[in-house]
């Protein structure tokens, strides 16, 4: 049958025919949703109604984000007002009953006395609450060590960075101290 289609152009051109004529009626044919209906003059009343309410070229206010359907929640109030205040915040997030997250927990109290630096110890249960956070890090193991720079240096736009598993207490100053960093950079070229 191949070797038959391969030597014979008519043949090919028989196939091709017909595989054109099946994509046609699949393309324009209806697709059984009977989604063809036109709007009734009653639907499109109330929304007419309402474009005239709003004024010609007025666009409808859109929902806070955070709010509409869908929408991931906020985080914790006292992270959002830790960050609207300028501060470097520091969440960790751990496992009750784990070796490395209670150490990891002793290497966070050292920011305790740090200026500027709101630091939040996050049990795994009260992940949920964070999930606007811990989804733009891709949060998936724990301990985790998650780090938001200041919003004086994003400009109003929250960038973190994460580190998992046991962090010494030098590794968690260092992470807040390069959050906090403002200034230039040197590309490295070996």
């Amino acid at each position: 049958m191949r070797e038959k289609l391969n030597d014979n152009p008519m043949a090919q051109m028989v196939l091709v025919g017909v595989l054109l004529v099946v994509a046609a009626v699949f393309l324009l044919g209806k697709g059984g949703g009977g989604g063809g209906e036109e709007a009734s003059s009653e639907a499109v009343q109330p929304v007419a109604a309402a474009g005239a309410e709003l004024g010609a070229g007025t666009p409808p206010a859109l929902p806070a984000p955070g709010t509409g359907p869908g929408a991931v929640p906020a985080p914790p109030k006292k992270v959002v007002e830790a960050f609207d205040a300028g501060d470097t915040v520091a969440l960790l997030f751990v496992r009750e009953g784990g070796i490395d997250d209670r150490l990891a927990r002793r290497s966070v109290r050292r920011l305790e006395g740090l200026p500027n630096v709101a630091t939040f110890v996050v049990s795994a249960q009260h992940v949920a609450r964070y999930v606007s956070i811990t989804q733009g890090v891709d949060l998936n193991r724990l301990p985790a060590f998650v780090v938001i720079r200041p919003k004086r240096l994003d400009r109003g736009v929250a960038t973190a960075s994460i580190q998992y598993g046991f962090q010494s207490p030098q590794s968690v100053v260092q992470a807040i101290v390069d959050a906090s960093y403002h200034g230039g950079t040197h590309a490295y070229h070996p």
